[in-house]
């Protein structure tokens, strides 16, 4: 590691991948954020998906301030954080065959909706077999992870593949192998993870795309407000009475 205190270098290294992702990944970011905004004109809902710390990403942009408020977390129990007891039972279920078909079909995904998944490595069973499930029911996927890991490890599904090879488009994060960006001699292992940063940043810019996609085309995109603002919460319920049949994290 380079002169530079262990902060400035962990800085330079996300502000390096953002750069790169707003960069290489533009073309794709316009597609995603069309995608969702062809949903939400067509009447369809979102979701959006991920297991373990890629949950953070997908927990970013559900009921938030600024966001669209048609997108639902598809939440897998036992899955979404690190909020179960023991925290690596996340980990193992995300190697279980089957549990992302019971989980589809008891939802209310349908064909016409639109679901991001969120997987750093996109190799575990239960994003390529969600991918895959979800698609087969006629809903369009957008996968955000991190195409490296295809190249340098070995996917975890019976079939061979990884979530990038089961959607409509797919968002690199860039993230090297193994998510760790600093390394030092005096400490035997990578460390500082910047997969976070560059993954909430990614679908933020996405669900730009998609507002400012729709105010082009004349539809008033579904924002939520801040509840800590004057008004912000008859704005919210306002919004949310209107799209309450496509609004799945409220009664």
């Amino acid at each position: 590691m380079s002169d530079g205190t262990p902060a400035d270098l962990f800085f330079d290294a996300a502000i390096g991948l953002l750069q790169r992702v707003r960069d290489e990944e533009a073309e794709a970011i316009t597609a995603a954020g069309t995608l969702l905004a062809d949903t939400v004109a067509a009447g369809g809902r979102l979701f959006a998906f991920g297991a373990g710390h890629s949950s953070l990403a997908a927990q970013d942009v559900v009921y938030r301030a600024g966001g669209l408020a048609l997108m639902n977390l598809l939440a897998v129990p036992g899955v979404v954080g690190v909020d179960v007891t023991p925290a690596t039972l996340g980990s193992a279920l995300e190697r279980v065959d089957g549990l992302a078909s019971a989980v589809l079909d008891t939802s209310p995904v349908r064909a016409g909706d639109a679901l991001v998944i969120i997987s750093l490595s996109g190799r575990n069973a239960l994003p390529v077999e969600m991918a895959r499930g979800a698609r087969a029911l006629g809903v369009k996927v957008i996968g955000v992870t991190s195409v490296a890991y295809a190249t340098e490890t070995k996917s975890r599904h019976a079939s061979g593949t990884f979530l990038k090879d089961h959607c409509d488009i797919v968002l690199d994060s860039k993230i090297a192998v193994g998510d760790a960006e600093l390394t030092l001699d005096t400490i035997p292992a990578p460390f500082a993870p910047a997969s976070t940063v560059v993954t909430t940043a990614l679908m933020q810019a996405v669900l730009a795309t998609t507002a400012a996609t729709l105010a082009d085309r004349g539809i008033e995109p579904p924002l939520l407000r801040s509840g800590n603002v004057d008004g912000g919460h008859e704005w919210n319920s306002r919004v949310m009475t209107e799209y309450g049949d496509r609004i799945f994290y409220r009664h």
